[in-house]
C-alpha cells in the first residue's frame, strides 16, 4: 500500500450527507496517524463563503497540482482508512502548509 505524508493533496470517495452516494474529491492530508488513518482536509473549488478557507492555486504545488484555483477548508476535517484513497494528486510547498 502507499504510504501518504503530510501536506500531499490525494482523491477520495465523498459521502453525500444522506450517504445515498459518493463523488471524488481532493482533500489535503494533515497528519497521518497510527495505523492506516490519515487526518485529512476537505478542498473545493467552488467560491464559498467560510472565514477559514485558503486559497491554493499551482504556484502553491511541489508537484502535480489541480485544474482550477481551489480552497482548503480546515474547518472540515475528517478521519479516513489509507484504503480508500483513489490516487494522490500533488503535494503542496512546505510554505502553504
Amino acid at each position: 500500500m502507499e504510504k501518504f505524508i503530510k501536506g500531499e493533496v490525494v482523491v477520495v470517495p465523498f459521502p453525500f450527507s444522506d450517504l445515498s452516494q459518493a463523488k471524488k474529491r481532493p482533500a489535503l492530508v494533515l497528519s497521518v496517524l497510527e495505523g492506516d488513518d490519515l487526518i485529512l482536509c476537505q478542498i473545493t473549488s467552488q467560491t464559498i463563503k467560510d472565514d477559514y478557507a485558503i486559497s491554493i492555486i499551482e504556484d502553491d504545488f511541489e508537484t502535480g497540482g489541480l485544474k482550477q484555483i481551489s480552497n482548503v477548508r480546515p474547518n472540515r476535517l475528517f478521519t479516513a482508512d489509507q484504503k480508500i484513497i483513489l490516487y494522490k494528486i500533488g503535494r503542496l510547498k512546505p510554505s502553504k502548509l
